[in-house]
């Protein structure tokens, strides 16, 4: 049985206009078209929303947006992390109050905290808010590993639910799902491998490739949950090129760009990132061709 934060959750790129502004009629028709899709959940505000480079207002409305879209046809979680845990715990109380369903929060970077740094963090961030919170472990990103032990400490904390792991050591993952409680979550934090993480106790993803293929992410975990793996490496192995190509350069940029090429979004970016070179565009296209991704059909 699938509970909340189960299966699918897109990590929703942030749409701008030309003026640099948030495209919120585009923030609008991606939720929609998520929800038609039958994405399990949402997930604004990430790393692939570009939130280091939204102001705090920015980042509110764009979850409120989400927020009023989806009217309750599938939860939202909404991103709160960062190096400030002070500045955590005042977006966390803001996340609660206009609606959203829970809180994916990254671990501090920069400042490089110890384990116990950790756990005071989320801590502190847990106790001043009802909401869920799902961990967000990507030390390619962050320069912290959040160990097992922590992770273990962090799921006897009675509102962090689940954990969101992007540091690819599939070994890690196998002790954390060993070690939690059976009703903590464990999600996989990259595309490519959803299928292994569910094989090993995983109860989804959270998807940079469902922006652009949210059907086929949800086919591929569908088929997983119900234990039919064949099927899932199947149309897992035929979508295993864009999911790659995703990270040609720095996420959102490819997935932005491909977005584009499909006619979802405009393709604006916000400073320090900078649209694909012309040889990660190339790669990107060549993907979307050969899967037969580009067109009317991709559109909304």
């Amino acid at each position: 049985m699938r509970t909340p934060f189960t299966g699918v959750g897109t990590a929703l790129v942030t749409p701008f206009r030309k003026d640099g502004c948030i495209d919120e009629a585009a923030v609008r028709r991606l939720a929609r078209r998520q929800i038609d899709a039958g994405v399990h959940f949402l997930s604004p505000c990430g790393t692939t929303g570009e939130a280091p480079t939204l102001s705090l207002a920015e980042k509110l409305r764009v979850i409120e947006l989400v927020v009023e879209e989806t009217a309750g046809r599938v939860p939202v979680l909404a991103g709160a992390g960062g190096y400030d845990t002070r500045e955590i715990m005042t977006l966390a109380r803001d996340i609660e109050r206009i609606g959203a369903d829970g809180i994916l929060s990254v671990t501090p970077y920069y400042n490089k905290p110890t384990p116990e740094g950790l756990y005071q963090h989320y801590k502190a961030i847990a106790e001043c808010t009802a909401l869920p919170i799902i961990l967000y472990n990507v030390p390619g990103r962050t320069g912290v590993n959040m160990d097992v032990a922590t992770i273990v400490r962090l799921s006897g904390v009675p509102n962090i639910i689940g954990v969101k792991e992007a540091s690819g050591n599939v070994i890690q993952m196998c002790e954390i799902y060993a070690a939690v409680p059976d009703d903590f979550i464990l999600l996989s934090g990259d595309d490519p491998l959803t299928v292994a993480v569910m094989a090993i106790g995983g109860r989804g993803v959270i998807s940079v490739a469902s922006n652009a293929a949210p059907s086929e992410m949800v086919q591929i975990v569908e088929l997983a949950e119900k234990g039919d793996y064949a099927g899932a490496r199947r149309l897992h192995t035929w979508l295993l090129p864009f999911c790659q190509v995703n990270f040609v350069e720095a996420n959102p940029i490819p997935v932005k760009a491909a977005m584009a090429a499909m006619g979802l979004i405009e393709e604006h970016y916000r400073l320090p990132l900078v649209p694909p070179s012309p040889a990660a565009r190339e790669k990107i296209m060549r993907v979307l061709q050969n899967l037969k991704m580009l067109g009317a059909a991709a559109r909304v």
